[in-house]
């Protein structure tokens, strides 16, 4: 017992990692053995939140977009994250690799061709299946996947950042405080923070690897003509969290940074390749026609409140839940690209991580989204389009797509390779984000405790997919609803999180100011 106790007060912050522990298996245990209520209580908070809170989530995500492009442009954004003189670790083209995997690569593959298809079919703003839906649909598509969603993780990505390498602070969510709170970052509420962290970034994780697994399955049994069921999901999931646990076993330069440089070539090489063969000229067209129109209306977007029923439905399903997702998700995300940025200016910080993957991002939604949309207004493979679940979409756009049958297969065995390889990317950086979580704030964090982590989350996955499926329930989508439930708290987190860094921020430049000044009069002339 005492070697337990040592060894937890040792590579451990205790009441982090046992309370987290705890919630963690009671979660489970509730989804496994009560899989209908648990989802029913689930959706019925996550709809008094969209019903009573959705204000406050639509506004708070425009504040922090504001907050970021306005500190990006200050005086402070030529502070360094780290001393004057620090150089970056990672190399400008590995940073943005592994900040894009981590932060949506897999869910841009999942969603690339049926988002923009969804919306097509049930429009907030237009009639269904026409030219105007296409226009509103690939307008909310960037909406919920651009600017606002990485401005999110640049809030509290930068507030870590800044603690941890300015002012050598623990890197965990707590810290940002410390402008507020001081050393009771340390204490009770400083813990509750680390927590509900940890809360979000596991059952989010979870519901990510459940969502590609189901992905990775249904390509597989389109290519191999076989099931894509519960077997076929959990043998995937297994195979996958081999090649994650391999990468976080490895670190974060040799495991995650290699297996992230290698997984963006060949997401890129897929996304050429529909370029290349798919309506190329349409495509370069509405490139630049979609980009204006969401750069044009993204203020009225962002502020837009829906009070009919259908737009009301609309921005349940979709913007609050987004918002709610990527809030609940900031933690990982953002504590581990402050983990990779030491060395970045803020002004490089904020710009590289706001305008690279929301550019990259939209030229993806423009290549399948697009592609998709053009041949269901053209009759090309309409039915199997509209038709398809987000599982299939991507594979059932690449079969009509005018190539060789020999073509088809290889880019749908590319694109299973890119969903696996996002789907290890985000499993071991989100094992590495909630072992620093768990530990105290350690950037480097030891081996045992980063394989545990990594086991637990395929495990968890296994569980709750293996519930849902005997116990006739959804757990995974449970658990997702609980997930984004925990964002609003954690909204609030973040607002306060902008206020401290500010604090900060002008306290350090102000006291700069006081070390430069040159007396006037005295012997320090």
């Amino acid at each position: 017992m005492s070697t337990i106790k040592n060894y937890l007060k040792t590579h451990t912050n205790p009441p982090v990692f046992l309370v987290s522990g705890g919630m963690l298996i009671a979660m489970v245990v509730l989804a496994s053995v009560f899989p209908k209520g648990f989802s029913t209580v689930a959706s019925a908070v996550q709809s008094f939140i969209g019903t009573y809170f959705g204000w406050f989530y639509i506004i708070s995500t425009t504040v922090f977009l504001v907050f970021v492009l306005f500190i990006a442009v200050s005086k402070f954004g030529s502070l360094r994250l780290g001393s004057d003189d620090a150089k970056p670790e990672f190399d400008v083209w590995s940073w943005i690799s592994m900040m894009f995997t981590a932060g949506m690569g897999i869910g841009l593959v999942y969603y690339g061709v049926s988002e923009p298809l969804l919306h097509f079919k049930n429009p907030p703003l237009a009639d269904p299946q026409t030219q105007a839906a296409a226009e509103s649909a690939m307008n909310y598509t960037f909406f919920h996947w651009g600017l606002h969603p990485w401005a999110i993780y640049i809030v509290l990505g930068l507030s870590l950042g800044y603690f941890a390498y300015r002012r050598n602070l623990p890197l965990k969510p707590a810290s940002a405080f410390y402008p507020f709170i001081g050393d009771r970052i340390y204490g009770p509420i400083g813990h509750l923070i680390d927590i509900l962290a940890v809360f979000g970034t596991l059952f989010g994780l979870a519901t990510s690897i459940g969502l590609g697994a189901s992905q990775i399955a249904a390509g597989l049994g389109q290519l191999f003509d076989f099931s894509d069921g519960l077997t076929t999901q959990l043998l995937v999931i297994l195979a996958v969290e081999i090649v994650a646990i391999t990468s976080v076993m490895l670190g974060v330069d040799a495991g995650i940074r290699r297996l992230s440089v290698i997984n963006m070539w060949l997401a890129i090489g897929l996304a050429i390749f529909v370029f290349v063969v798919g309506p190329t000229l349409y495509m370069l067209s509405y490139l630049a026609t979609d980009t204006g129109y969401y750069l044009q209306n993204l203020v009225k977007t962002s502020l837009t409140i829906f009070t009919s029923d259908d737009g009301e439905k609309f921005q349940k399903a979709w913007t609050l839940f987004y918002w709610g997702w990527w809030i609940s998700w900031s933690p990982f995300v953002g504590m581990f690209i402050a983990r990779i940025s030491y060395g970045y200016t803020i002004r490089q910080f904020i710009l590289g991580t706001l305008l690279v993957p929301t550019g990259a991002s939209i030229v993806w939604f423009v290549i399948f989204g697009r592609t998709a949309l053009d041949y269901v207004m053209n009759g090309i493979g309409a039915q199997q389009l509209l038709d398809a679940n987000s599982a299939n979409a991507i594979f059932v756009l690449l079969n009509q797509l005018p190539v060789f049958n020999w073509l088809t297969i290889i880019a749908s065995a590319l694109a299973i390779i890119v969903v696996t390889l996002f789907f290890a990317t985000s499993s071991d950086s989100g094992s590495l984000v909630v072992d620093i979580l768990t530990n105290g704030g350690d950037p480097n964090p030891i081996w045992q405790q980063r394989l545990f982590w990594a086991i637990m989350e395929g495990a968890v996955a296994a569980v709750l997919l293996v519930a849902g499926t005997l116990g006739g329930g959804d757990p995974l989508s449970a658990l997702q609803t609980a997930a984004v439930t925990s964002g609003l708290p954690f909204c609030l987190v973040l607002l306060l999180m902008c206020a401290a860094l500010y604090k900060s921020l002008n306290e350090e430049f102000v006291g700069e100011a006081e070390r430069k000044r040159v007396p006037t009069t005295g012997h320090g002339r």
